[in-house]
């Protein structure tokens, strides 16, 4: 399957696995995605992820966290910058997620990372995604 625009296609198939309480995720691998894997791992968002190689083709295994009450820890996860409308933020304007309780990620010339984290570090970049 051929997408315009890979980062939504994994938000999608994380947020339908989500609201059909499935325990894990496959999305087809790149770096950019396993970056913000890795970022939500570190941010509480999902349990684990694997690089997977089933044959020529690699994937990415996410596994989905709920809470005790077999509620997703994940309320919402939406794409911001998308290929026919970029958004691009200096350090100084890189938005607040929920007044702090949710998460921007970033892609910046430092790498990939978190809102918070950009700002820290005085860098801007593209809006990748928010999550809360």
């Amino acid at each position: 399957m051929s997408t315009s625009d890979p980062i939504a296609d994994m938000l999608t198939r994380i947020r339908n696995a989500m609201s059909a309480r499935h325990a894990k995720v496959d999305v087809p691998a790149s770096k950019l995605k396993a970056d913000i894997a890795r970022i939500l791992k570190e941010e509480g968002y999902i349990l684990n992820f694997k690089m997977a190689e089933e044959g020529t083709k690699k994937t990415i295994k996410i596994y989905l966290k709920y809470t005790p009450a077999n509620a997703p820890v994940i309320n919402k996860i939406e794409r911001v910058s998308r290929p026919g409308c970029r958004v691009y933020v200096g350090a100084r304007e890189i938005p607040k997620v929920l007044g702090g309780l949710g998460i921007n990620i970033l892609t910046t010339p430092q790498g990939v990372m978190t809102g918070k984290s950009a700002r820290k570090n005085g860098v801007g970049g593209e809006l990748l995604c928010q999550v809360y």
